[in-house]
């Protein structure tokens, strides 16, 4: 058998997570760790590095299992009918990706926002919707328009609001080192391309409400 698989059943609706290693995937990226660690100068048969290769192996299959899932089908799996036209805001999504030029981690928050255009969707699939496409090697400007496209595309709201705030350690870890800098990046459609939709949107997004 090549997969090993382990299924979540979800609770609520009908979207099932599952997470999958393929074998032989894994024996072939490992082998390749174990060249890399080689080349650095390391000895692999001492005792701290002998299954590191399978152990980063497995860790990079995990942090790009995006690649495996479809958002769209995340949102849709929990969708229910709604007349209200309100601001819907989910903040503080946390993120952790993969930078794509140095395959280093960045890592933030995101915020989505939407109004709802006869449709609703379960709140806790905005949160998947970020995991599966921030489990790719990423850079932070299309993963925001990505999650922002998912939604539109999905739900078909009225508008669609996305910010990403991101620490990114090729900046911190190598390059010019700065430890206190973030990336914040925007991306809006439909009634948040109107100025006083925005305005409202940032200031909730910025307020503390008690």
């Amino acid at each position: 058998m090549n997969l090993e698989e382990q299924v979540f059943e979800e609770d609520d609706f009908n979207y099932r997570r599952e997470d999958k290693y393929n074998w032989e995937g894994v024996n072939k990226l490992a082998t390749n760790y174990e060249n890399i660690l080689t080349g650095l100068g390391e000895d692999i048969t001492r005792e701290g590095l002998q299954k590191t290769p399978l152990r980063v192996s497995k860790a990079m299959h995990f942090l790009t299992q995006g690649y495996n899932i479809n958002p769209s089908e995340i949102l849709k799996s929990a969708l229910f009918t709604q007349t209200s036209h309100e601001m819907v805001i989910v903040k503080d999504i946390e993120l952790y990706s993969l930078c794509e030029h140095h395959m280093l981690p960045f890592f933030g928050r995101a915020h989505i926002a939407y109004i709802p255009n006869g449709k609703i969707t379960g709140l806790s699939k905005f949160a998947r919707v970020v995991d599966a496409y921030s489990r790719r090697l990423q850079v932070q400007e299309r993963l925001t328009r990505e999650i922002l496209d998912c939604v539109q595309e999905s739900l078909n709201p009225l508008g669609v609001a996305v910010v990403i705030e991101a620490k990114h350690l090729c900046m911190m870890m190598r390059g010019v080192e700065k430890q206190n800098s973030v990336t914040t990046t925007s991306a809006f459609m439909g009634e948040f391309e109107k100025q006083s939709t925005r305005s409202e949107f940032i200031n909730l997004l910025t307020s503390k409400l008690s």
